[in-house]
């Protein structure tokens, strides 16, 4: 990979972990805790790009989400998002949480720009400590930060998500073993709408992916063929419904939007346990329930 520049700002050092209640190194080992937002009915949701919601219909679905992972077996922390971050109900994009804590992001979207500083001392105060910080120019958001395995990291390149970033990510995870490997992203529908890369691309387990191959980085997929990964396709109708955006709660067992029925018989063709839970409103932001999370602790 490129030497980093001696010129590019770096990420605070890791701090010592004694505690089993935060780590995340796998994007489908068990999902021990997760924290999640329960989001805002009050706020401008046409400015942040959302298709309007039925405020009372938006908790009662986040509500019904929650008391799904609970009864999978998942810890969840749950806060409440203050008024007007609409997007803050996607929990998974501005920190992103590593081995050794947290790392706080910078978000592009200028709607979103105040969601890490308000949503840090909550990661902090549910065990994560706070090792690193994005500083300018780098933005990112978690939904373009992707394990591939415990030591490969993949990192979208795009409209939110760009070099100064990469740089300063790899730079903090390269004492940790941990290679960042850059994709590509296509312009899509510009800078306005979100395309991240798990968007795109959801594992289900170490063999088994949700993909959406028009949108895919190529390189992406000759890496997951070179692993043996096998792909579940997503169809542009079913994409655009958040059925390439699967949560997987352990190896194996997914939690799905409602209203993906190719998607689902094919997951569980393939050996998949599927869980659904309705998202009409919740999806309106376009995020489906990998966003909804912010993952602490992903742990055999």
């Amino acid at each position: 990979m490129t030497a980093i520049p001696r010129t590019v700002p770096r990420l605070g050092r890791f701090a010592a972990v004694t505690t089993p209640a935060f780590g995340v190194r796998s994007a489908v080992a068990p999902l021990r805790r997760t924290l999640v937002v329960t989001p805002t009915v009050d706020g401008d949701f046409a400015a942040a790009g959302w298709r309007t919601p039925d405020p009372d219909r938006l908790l009662v679905e986040h509500t019904a989400f929650v008391d799904l992972l609970i009864g999978l077996g998942v810890d969840v922390v749950r806060v409440a998002a203050p008024r007007g971050l609409v997007d803050a109900t996607y929990a998974f994009d501005p920190v992103f949480v590593v081995r050794h804590g947290a790392i706080v992001l910078r978000a592009a979207k200028p709607v979103r720009t105040a969601e890490a500083d308000w949503l840090a001392p909550l990661v902090e105060a549910s065990g994560v400590p706070v090792v690193g910080r994005l500083t300018d120019p780098a933005t990112a958001d978690g939904g373009d930060l992707l394990w591939l395995d415990e030591n490969t990291l993949a990192m979208a390149r795009g409209h939110r998500t760009n070099a100064a970033a990469h740089a300063q990510v790899a730079a903090a995870l390269a004492g940790d073993g941990v290679r960042v490997e850059r994709f590509d992203l296509p312009w899509h529908r510009g800078p306005e709408a979100v395309l991240h890369l798990m968007s795109v691309l959801s594992p289900v387990r170490e063999d088994l992916a949700v993909v959406h191959r028009p949108l895919a980085p190529v390189t992406l997929l000759d890496m997951l063929a070179e692993r043996g990964v096998r792909l579940v396709d997503v169809d542009a109708e079913e994409f655009e419904t958040q059925g390439g955006n699967v949560l997987a709660v352990r190896p194996g067992v997914v939690v799905l939007p409602a209203g993906n029925p190719r998607v689902r018989k094919a997951l569980e063709a393939a050996g998949v346990e599927v869980h659904c839970y309705q998202a009409t409103e919740l999806s309106k932001g376009d995020g489906g329930p990998t966003c909804l999370t912010r993952p602490l602790l992903r742990a055999y």
